[in-house]
C-alpha cells in the first residue's frame, strides 16, 4: 500500500519565488525520466482535461523547450524555455515563460532527492517581482501542480486513477 503524499506550496509574502515539494512513491530514475522524455511528459503534466503537445524538447544546457496545452473548449495555452542545467536524475535549471504573457520569465530549478523508493521532487522558482509571483499563484498553478504530480503518479502506477 502507498502513502498519498500532498504538495507543499510556500509563497512567502514579500518575496518573489514559489517553493514546492512533493514526494512521489517511485524512484528518482523513473521521475527522472517522467520529466525528460516528451512521450512521458504529456502524459502527466499539467491539470487534467488538458491536451499536452510537446513542440521543443532539448534536454541539454543551452537547450530549448516549448509546449502546449489545449483545453477542452479548444483554448490553447503555450509555455517555453531555455535548459540551463540539466543533471540526470538530480537537477533541472531552466527558464519558463508563458506565452500568454510574454517578457515576464522565471527560473526554475527542479531538485530530486533520492530516497530509495521514493523521490522528493523541489521545485524553487524565481520570479522577476512579485506582481509577476502574485499573478502566477493567482493563476491556479497550484491546481495545475497538484494535478500534475496525480497524473504522474498514475503514470507510474503508483495509485489508480481518480474517478
Amino acid at each position: 500500500m502507498t502513502t498519498h503524499h500532498d504538495l507543499v506550496v510556500t509563497a512567502a509574502p514579500d518575496v518573489p519565488f514559489v517553493m514546492m515539494e512533493r514526494e512521489i512513491d517511485a524512484t528518482v530514475a523513473q521521475v527522472y525520466r517522467a520529466y525528460t522524455e516528451p512521450a512521458l511528459l504529456v502524459q502527466w503534466m499539467g491539470p487534467r482535461g488538458m491536451a499536452m503537445d510537446v513542440t521543443e524538447h532539448e534536454m541539454r544546457v543551452g537547450g530549448r523547450w516549448a509546449f502546449t496545452h489545449t483545453d477542452e473548449e479548444g483554448n490553447v495555452y503555450g509555455f517555453r524555455g531555455v535548459f540551463h542545467q540539466v543533471l540526470p536524475n538530480e537537477q533541472i535549471v531552466q527558464t519558463f515563460e508563458f506565452d500568454g504573457y510574454p517578457g515576464h520569465v522565471s527560473l526554475e530549478r527542479v531538485n530530486l532527492e533520492d530516497l530509495g523508493d521514493r523521490t522528493l521532487i523541489r521545485t524553487h522558482s524565481v520570479f522577476q517581482s512579485q506582481e509577476d509571483r502574485d499573478g502566477m499563484v493567482a493563476s491556479g498553478m497550484e491546481r495545475g501542480v497538484r494535478e500534475g504530480y496525480e497524473r504522474l503518479e498514475e503514470l507510474l502506477g503508483v495509485r489508480p486513477t481518480v474517478s
